[in-house]
């Protein structure tokens, strides 16, 4: 009986899923060694890799609804790990934000990376349940509560980048739990009429000042900027996309990455990489393969057997949707900078052990979708 349940989990277990983010997370690495050839960041990636995969393996074949049940003391130890980062000795502080922890002979890891799964798990148990109406004020402000918390903790880092990409987290859920179609509109009114005040009163009272603001402005206003100052991490990423032309360019030895001229090109600008080495055509390619990515884990989150499983792999794909966009945004000049990885490519344990955990939730629900 044990060897035809086994048997059933192989035959269920979402190969494509598994085979896509490992083929992603090879093909960053790569990208990763034409960005910084001199450096070993690349071989880390790989080595994360067999340590994210071993991790998702343990939780895909873990029940997703034991580890639900627990939610709250998984979102306690995680706003518990917010707390201990922003303690000087312990948090690390680079380039201004104190968002690492120093491990002991294993490097370091960004809480706020892995605290995305605890809040996707809280918010998937309390609105998993069944629904006959639309979403009630104190649904609403209670979701608001849960995401509130850890994004506050982490704006304290600072860092604004990180707690911008838990917002679609919860926004997924409030659609998919029958939210008031006035309040979406008004949200999205809101956003894009409330955009230009906001800009209007935070350079007024300088709530918006240095760098924050003149990165918005490279964006407002390109031709002006200053691209030795401010607009400069933004102009090297638009020239390195533009070198790659269609097919990609083959004088590596002289790229913008391997002559410095690009900064971070290993972890915020690895898709300003990627255009460079493979043109137009890599970049089509990579997007295409996060497209049959997140369309199958759409797939399993419609297979599922619960509205709780449902919602969990839901807001999995929002926030790598939302990180991708931000990402490639940034990196073609559309967005401002503000420092955030691209899903499974940039460089960083932290990131790809976080993805891959949340791919194996996606998957443990995939396994138990016939399961009472």
């Amino acid at each position: 009986m044990v060897a035809i349940i086994q048997k059933r989990k192989m035959r269920d277990f979402d190969w494509l899923v598994a085979a896509m983010a490992i083929g992603i997370v090879s093909f960053g690495a790569w990208e990763i060694h034409n960005a910084q050839p001199t450096e070993t960041f690349w071989q880390k990636q790989l080595i994360g890799l067999g340590i994210a995969f071993v991790a998702m393996l343990a939780i895909a074949f873990t029940d997703y609804r034991r580890l639900v049940e627990i939610a709250p003391i998984l979102y306690a130890l995680g706003l518990v790990l917010l707390v201990v980062v922003l303690v000087p000795g312990i948090g690390m502080k680079i380039n201004g934000q104190r968002c690492w922890i120093k491990l002991p002979g294993a490097g370091q890891f960004q809480p706020s990376e892995f605290v995305k799964i605890p809040v996707v798990l809280m918010l998937a148990k309390y609105f998993g349940k069944h629904r006959s109406g639309l979403l009630t004020w104190k649904e609403f402000f209670t979701g608001c509560a849960i995401l509130g918390l850890p994004m506050a903790l982490i704006l304290l880092e600072p860092d604004l980048g990180q707690a911008i990409t838990y917002l679609p987290l919860l926004a997924v859920v409030f659609f998919l739990s029958s939210v008031r179609m006035w309040i979406v509109a008004a949200a999205l009114v809101g956003c894009f009429a409330g955009a230009p005040l906001a800009y209007t009163v935070g350079v007024k009272t300088g709530l918006l000042h240095g760098y924050k603001l003149e990165r918005i402005n490279v964006i407002l206003d390109p031709e002006n900027a200053d691209k030795r100052g401010f607009g400069y991490h933004t102009w090297q990423s638009m020239v390195t996309v533009g070198e790659g032309g269609l097919t990609g360019s083959r004088d590596s030895e002289y790229s913008q990455s391997s002559l410095k001229f690009l900064p971070e090109p290993h972890t915020d600008f690895i898709f300003a990489v990627t255009a460079e080495t493979t043109g137009f055509v890599g970049c089509l390619l990579l997007l295409a393969s996060y497209a049959v990515l997140l369309t199958r884990l759409i797939t399993d989150a419609r297979r599922s057997r619960d509205r709780t499983g449902m919602l969990v792999i839901m807001a999995i794909v929002g926030g790598l949707i939302f990180q991708i966009f931000l990402n490639v945004g940034m990196a073609v000049g559309l967005l401002p900078v503000i420092g955030i990885p691209l899903p499974l490519m940039s460089a960083g344990l932290s990131s790809v052990l976080a993805t891959f955990i949340a791919i194996g939730f996606a998957i443990s629900v995939q396994l138990r979708r016939f399961v009472n």
